[in-house]
C-alpha cells in the first residue's frame, strides 16, 4: 500500500498532530469512528503529516488501528484532565511509554525536479509513528505557552479540541467553516423567530473574534486535508 493523495476529506485545523488524532474520534454532530480500518489509518498518517506522500505503508494492519485508537484514548484523557476533567495517571504512563521510543528517521533526497524533499530513512514502523504522536502530546502538555491555548469547541454537541493561537485568545469554535457557521445560522434563526434581524454588523464583528480572525485572515478549525506532506 502506497500512501498517496488523500482519498478522504480530512480537515485539520486543531494545531497539533496529537489533537488531529483525537479529532478522529467522536467529536459530536453525529460524527463517528474515523479510523475504521487499515486504509483509513494509512490515509490519515499521510494527511496528518506523519509520513510523506508516496510512503510505502504495506505493514499497516488491524493491530496498528487498535494501537492508534488506544493512543487516541490516552491523549484525549490527558487533554481533558488539563481542561478540568478527572486526572488520568494511567493514560499519562501509557503515553510516556510510547513517547520513549524513537520516532521515524528522516532524510532529504532529490526529486526529479532537483528539489530536496523529505522522506523516511526506512519503512515506517507502528511503534515509531506512535512515538511521534505521543511525543507531540508530551511536548504540548509540558509547554506552558502552548498548553494555555488548549480549548474545547464551545458549539453545542461538539467536543473537539484545538489550540487557540488567535490574537487575544478569543477563538470559540474548532472550525469557523463548520461549528462557526452552524452557530451563526442557529443565531440568525433565533433572531428571525423573535422578529428581529438587527445587529448584523455587531454580530459579524463578534463572529470574527470568535473565529480567532484578525483583519481579513480567518483562523479555521478541525480536520483539513493534508496540511503537511511530511512529518
Amino acid at each position: 500500500m502506497a500512501a498517496g493523495k488523500s482519498a478522504y476529506h480530512w480537515r485539520f485545523d486543531s494545531g497539533r498532530p496529537c489533537l488531529d488524532l483525537v479529532a478522529t474520534g467522536d467529536g459530536g454532530f453525529g460524527t463517528c469512528e474515523l479510523l475504521d480500518g487499515v486504509e483509513r489509518l494509512a490515509d490519515w498518517l499521510v494527511a496528518a503529516g506523519l509520513v510523506p506522500s508516496g510512503t510505502h505503508l504495506g505493514a499497516v494492519d488491524e493491530s496498528w488501528v487498535v494501537a492508534f485508537r488506544q493512543l487516541r484514548t490516552g491523549v484525549d484523557s490527558l487533554l481533558t484532565a488539563e481542561l478540568g476533567g478527572p486526572t488520568a495517571e494511567n493514560a499519562l504512563a501509557r503515553v510516556n511509554a510510547l513517547a520513549a521510543a524513537a520516532p521515524p528517521g528522516l532524510r532529504a533526497v532529490r526529486a526529479e525536479s532537483g528539489t530536496l524533499v523529505r522522506t523516511l530513512s526506512a519503512d515506517p514502523e507502528c511503534g515509531a509513528l506512535l512515538a511521534a504522536v505521543a511525543r507531540d502530546a508530551v511536548e504540548l502538555l509540558t509547554d506552558p505557552v502552548a498548553r494555555a491555548g488548549l480549548r474545547r469547541c464551545e458549539a453545542d454537541n461538539c467536543r473537539r479540541l484545538y489550540l487557540d493561537t488567535s490574537r487575544g485568545r478569543r477563538r470559540r469554535w474548532c472550525s469557523s467553516e463548520g461549528c462557526g457557521n452552524r452557530e451563526r445560522v442557529a443565531r440568525h434563526r433565533r433572531r428571525a423567530a423573535a422578529g428581529s434581524v438587527t445587529g448584523t454588523a455587531a454580530d459579524a464583528a463578534r463572529d470574527a473574534s470568535a473565529d480567532g480572525r484578525t483583519g481579513l485572515v480567518p483562523e479555521a478549525g478541525t480536520p483539513r486535508e493534508s496540511r503537511n506532506p511530511a512529518a
